[in-house]
């Protein structure tokens, strides 16, 4: 698994996210965590920036709402209860890691992507 945290210069979350990040992976699969800082909207678009900090998994930004475009602003999570905070929860990081983790062990296991088998029935 692949966790990427994406942040802009300064960003007063990253330090916070990545603690949480830590916390959420005790105990739990092997990850490859990278850093990476984006310097402009072009970079942001192209990165999956949706706010400042974002973390992808595998590629992909599990609390990005469908469609939601790139932005290099700050971030705010709804960590439910009320709670808007510049990172997710512990909880809700383990949630996002454990819906990815899955489909990419299948994904290792049959070495396809999660389509059907070859020369199984259509």
């Amino acid at each position: 698994m692949e966790l990427t945290i994406l942040e802009v210069a300064g960003c007063p979350h990253a330090a916070l996210l990545e603690e949480r990040l830590a916390a959420a992976l005790a105990g739990g699969p092997p990850a490859v965590i990278t850093r990476r800082v984006v310097t402009d909207p072009d970079e942001a678009a192209r990165a999956g920036l949706h706010g400042s900090p974002t973390v992808l998994v595998d590629g992909s930004d599990p609390f990005a709402a469908p469609g939601q475009p790139a932005s290099m602003s700050c971030r705010l999570y709804d960590n439910g209860a009320g709670r808007l905070e510049g990172a997710p929860s512990v909880g809700r990081l383990r949630e996002a890691i454990a819906a990815q983790e899955p489909a990419g062990r299948r994904a290792r296991r049959t070495g396809s992507s999660g389509g059907a088998a070859s020369g199984a029935p259509r």
